[in-house]
């Protein structure tokens, strides 16, 4: 059930509403542009989908249903903002600039980043889930000291919010008043664990027992999560220490790639999220407000098909890393133990370029 203290600007229909706390600053040409956003991601994303399925990619986790959370929440960052992502984070990777491909070379198994962190102020994700918690608020605490203006986001899960890593960082983040936004997409499954089953309580009343605040957002509005997230990091870059966002929102398809949700969940309810497509909703208020012809809308698909065959091309011509490269960037000094599995990896006959 959704909390009646959601924030929402615009309805399943596309029509605005009114809330006495947030209202849109958004211009026409931006919301356009969030759009083609969530078109691209949600196009990229089921590419990943038939490239592991033809065996392409190691794993794949899906986004669709969630654009709307990601790209709010990512045109919402500042450029100088720092975030902690989990594996499924492609929407918010794809507003902070890094190319698909690299992001790609993860679910290759090419590579266990494939981007600068610091280049595009994104780190490498974490698949160990609420860990990337722990690392936020740690480099949170660290800009703090450095008396920076800059704000950090971990994102995770509803059902990473059940983790110890995520409590203990919490209690970190409000001991410290550390400047980070901890942005929760709350698809309703932690695999195959409804949201219910792990929370009594709408997650975001979690923030309250910590000692900062929370807050719902309609997580299929672009327009609303953009607006409470840019608000709650301007309010960390301040002083005014951490925030939980809570975006209420669906995973329309599978966990990853490896998993069946017809095992867990009914069709019915499927169909009533539907109904609530992020993409659909912001395309029904450019067509209404802003006059946005059809025509201009099969051009964005267009684009996003070109770029997802791009894509597809990029991935299918990478190659297999020297597996000897897995040593060098464990550690940013050298270390006994790493030197010690090199040296048993040589031994085995593991080395001399790409296999």
């Amino acid at each position: 059930m959704i909390d009646e203290q959601l924030v929402q600007l615009l309805t399943p229909e596309g029509e605005r509403v009114a809330h006495a706390q947030y209202v849109s600053t958004l211009s026409g040409e931006e919301v356009f542009a969030m759009y083609r956003d969530m078109v691209i991601t949600r196009r990229i994303c089921n590419e990943g989908t038939s490239m592991q399925r033809q065996g392409q990619l190691a794993l794949w986790a899906p986004v669709q249903g969630q654009e709307a959370a990601q790209i709010g929440a990512g045109r919402a960052l500042g450029p100088q903002d720092f975030v902690f992502p989990t594996y499924r984070e492609h929407g918010i990777a794809w507003c902070r600039g890094i190319p698909p491909r690299d992001w790609f070379r993860v679910f290759r198994a090419v590579s266990t980043g494939g981007w600068d962190p610091q280049k595009y102020r994104y780190s490498v994700p974490t698949v160990v889930l609420g860990n990337q918690a722990l690392h936020a608020v740690g480099y949170a605490m660290g800009v703090q000291r450095d008396g920076s203006e800059e704000a950090v986001m971990a994102c995770f899960g509803d059902g990473a919010s059940s983790q110890g890593d995520v409590l203990e960082s919490f209690v970190w983040a409000a001991s410290f008043n550390a400047p980070v936004v901890f942005f929760c997409q709350n698809n309703q499954w932690g695999i195959s664990s409804p949201s219910s089953l792990q929370s009594k309580i709408p997650l975001y009343h979690r923030a309250q027992g910590f000692g900062f605040p929370g807050i719902r957002v309609d997580g299929n509005d672009v327009l609303a999560v953009y607006e409470v997230t840019k608000r709650a990091l301007e309010n960390a870059r301040v002083g005014g220490g951490p925030t939980m966002v809570e975006a209420f929102t669906y995973r329309m398809g599978a966990h990853t790639t490896s998993d069946d949700p017809t095992r867990y969940r009914v069709d019915a309810e499927v169909e009533v999220w539907k109904h609530r497509d992020p993409v659909e909703r912001v395309k029904a208020l450019l067509a209404r407000e802003y006059r946005v012809k059809n025509v201009t809308f099969d051009e964005v698909a267009a684009e996003a098909d070109a770029l997802a065959l791009e894509l597809r091309d990029d991935v299918l011509a990478m190659g297999r890393p020297d597996p000897m490269t897995m040593f060098d960037n464990a550690y940013a000094a050298p270390h006994p133990l790493v030197d010690e599995g090199r040296s048993e990896m040589i031994a085995l006959g593991v080395s001399g370029g790409p296999h």
